[in-house]
């Protein structure tokens, strides 16, 4: 619908307007197409060098985290190597001072030089599952101290094998009632089941502060664009909370738990996201010696913000380049077809009745032949014209003799009253009948006093036309009247009923089998209407399409508006001609809240319903004064 409404307001307009509009589509088309593709390769480059750059990151960070973890690794081996510790902490006697200050002296004091020389080890401690030792700070503790530890079952159902938790909080057991600052730093804890033959006798702990195992990730680097964090076996997710960029987000870092979670069940190691309708790149890549991940997550909106910008700018200019070809194509135009607008002003005037002689157009080409064959069609339109006025005179001449030659009515009538007589001298009701109903009717149609009959005239008109017409019929056709006798006096115009009457003796029982065909005629008064006619007959009825479209027809504005294509193509005249014309005149002398209505039902009835304002005859009753005194 809109593309055909586009269509014919584009046909409306000049030569020139559309060859301008055709130049300007050919080269936007293109231009946004070209424009689009080279845009979505500049994200598209844009996104795989950011992933190519976190993935960089990423492996560059897994390698300091590596060496982090062989040295966690290294510092447990070094730690349950020492056969002296191994015995103490199995022992089940209670040692001498001396015993301890050896012990202390010397394994001891090993232990606390591997944690000083590698100074990223926050703890380095070992839990004895024997109550008979004494404790040996900062190194040796009974292991009820770390049972209720999350890990500590976990632990124990792992056969020997090494355990990496993650917290985020390292909470000292050394200064269990005094506030450290280690306490809001986040740690790694790697956790050994310490064996002494097949006997378990104690657990191992290497512990690192995050910030010195990913310095990348903890080391309060502030990027508003990126930050790198850690991910456990659970999909817990551990980041420095300091940093602006994930960090005073809540809702980043909840999507990117849930991202990460994704990711794990679908096998990715990247993927795309919105966040309040900012994008982000999520990069992954795993740490399998401490079941972990570690993640960077990469903001892409400062990119689509620069290249939108890019995208506008280049729109601009190509709307600005499109706008001046535009401009110079017009000018060429006007000037290619400064003929053809002069042909076309000829025209005009041909068509307002300033008939010109010709048209001086030189040069060749379509322009100047159409100006050739313009030249000629002129001189054959004049020479139209004469011969048209010569006619018209004829014609005048031959309509004045025909007037002259015309039967007077008196005579018409005269001579049917003694057909009449003889009919009736012969006995022959039926033709003494019918040519009393035919007088009727042509005393009634010659007779036009005014515009305006009472309603008893034009039934009465009606039943003589029934009369005439049953001759014609085998099965006459019934006319019943259920009108009340105030209602008989009530004005109409004059031949509005008629024309309906005609169209169902014509219509309503073509190709309808032998039977009772009756019309009614009902009249009834409405306060708010008025009076109500109804027509009806109990023919074959209209279908439902054609009754929609007579409908249309019948209450169209526009003459043009009641006709179809197909029969303005055909030169063919609608149906329903007689009730448009009742219709148009009952508006026309009572106003436009009057008129008729046609309602049918296939196969069992038409009615046409006539609504009239209530005005008697002489200027009496109910209807309205303007009508009366118009009268």
């Amino acid at each position: 619908m809109y593309l055909q409404s586009f269509s014919n307001w584009l046909g409306r307009r000049s030569m020139q307007s559309r060859l301008v509009a055709a130049y300007i589509v050919i080269l936007l088309i293109p231009s946004i197409v070209v424009s689009n593709y080279l845009f979505s390769q500049i994200r598209d480059s844009y996104t795989n060098d950011t992933l190519k750059q976190g993935q960089y990151l990423l492996e560059m960070e897994k390698i300091n985290i590596l060496n982090q973890i062989e040295a966690m690794e290294l510092a447990a081996q070094l730690t349950i190597s020492d056969s002296d510790v191994l015995e103490y902490i199995s022992t089940k006697e209670e040692l001498p001072i001396q015993e301890l200050l050896d012990l202390y002296r010397g394994p001891l004091t090993d232990m606390i030089n591997i944690q000083i020389n590698n100074p990223n080890i926050a703890h380095l401690r070992l839990y004895a599952n024997n109550e008979h030792i004494s404790e040996i700070w900062p190194i040796i503790f009974h292991e009820r101290r770390i049972q209720n530890e999350p890990w500590f079952s976990k632990l124990n159902q792992l056969d020997g094998k090494e355990l990496w938790t993650f917290k985020d909080k390292d909470f000292d057991i050394l200064r269990r009632y005094v506030t450290d600052v280690n306490d809001q730093m986040p740690k790694v804890s790697l956790v050994r089941v310490v064996h002494a033959g097949s006997k378990r006798i104690g657990i191992i702990q290497v512990e690192m502060l995050l910030k010195q195992f990913s310095p990348k990730a903890f080391a309060n680097i502030k990027d508003e664009g990126s930050q790198m964090m850690l991910a456990d076996s659970s999909g817990a997710i551990y980041l420095d909370d300091n940093q602006p960029f994930a960090g005073h987000n809540p809702e980043l870092r909840e999507a990117i738990e849930q991202q990460f979670a994704d990711m794990n069940v679908r096998g990715l190691h990247e993927k795309r996201f919105i966040v309040n309708k900012h994008p982000y790149l999520l990069v992954s890549t795993p740490i399998e010696q401490a079941d972990a991940h570690i993640l960077n997550v990469v903001s892409l909106q400062t990119a689509h913000e620069r290249i939108s910008t890019a995208e506008k700018q280049i729109i601009a200019a190509n709307l600005i380049l499109i706008g001046l070809l535009s401009i110079i194509t017009y000018m060429m135009n006007s000037f290619i077809l400064k003929n053809l607008s002069r042909l076309t002003e000829a025209m005009k005037k041909v068509r307002r009745g300033e008939m010109p002689t010709g048209l001086p157009l030189g040069g060749g080409g379509e322009i100047g032949e159409l100006a050739h064959h313009f030249n000629k069609l002129i001189h054959t339109i004049n020479e139209l014209i004469a011969q048209g006025v010569k006619k018209q005179a004829l014609t005048k001449e031959a309509e004045l003799r025909t007037l002259h030659s015309q039967i007077d009515s008196h005579f018409l009538y005269n001579t049917l009253e003694n057909i009449k007589m003889l009919a009736e001298m012969e006995n022959q009701r039926t033709i003494s009948d019918s040519l009393t109903s035919l007088g009727g009717m042509m005393r009634y149609n010659f007779k036009w006093s005014g515009e305006y009959v009472s309603l008893r005239d034009e039934i009465r008109h009606i039943q003589n036309y029934i009369a005439v017409m049953n001759i014609r019929f085998d099965e006459p056709i019934q006319l019943e009247l259920r009108i009340p006798p105030k209602l008989l006096e009530i004005e109409v115009l004059k031949m509005s009923l008629q024309p309906i009457i005609e169209n169902a003796v014509k219509h309503a029982w073509l190709g309808v089998e032998e039977g009772k065909s009756t019309i009614i005629i009902d009249v009834s008064e409405n306060e708010d209407a008025g009076v109500i006619i109804t027509l009806r007959d109990n023919g074959m009825g209209i279908e439902a399409g054609r009754l929609e479209r007579l409908n249309e027809m019948i209450h169209a504005e526009n003459w043009n508006n009641a006709l179809t294509d197909e029969q303005v193509k055909n030169g063919k005249q609608a149906f329903g001609i007689g009730l448009r014309n009742v219709h148009q005149r009952i508006r026309l002398y009572y106003g436009k809240q009057y008129g008729l209505q046609v309602h049918s039902r296939e196969g069992q009835f038409t009615e046409v319903v006539i609504t009239l304002p209530k005005v008697l005859l002489m200027g009496r009753g109910s209807g309205n004064e303007e009508n009366a005194n118009r009268r």
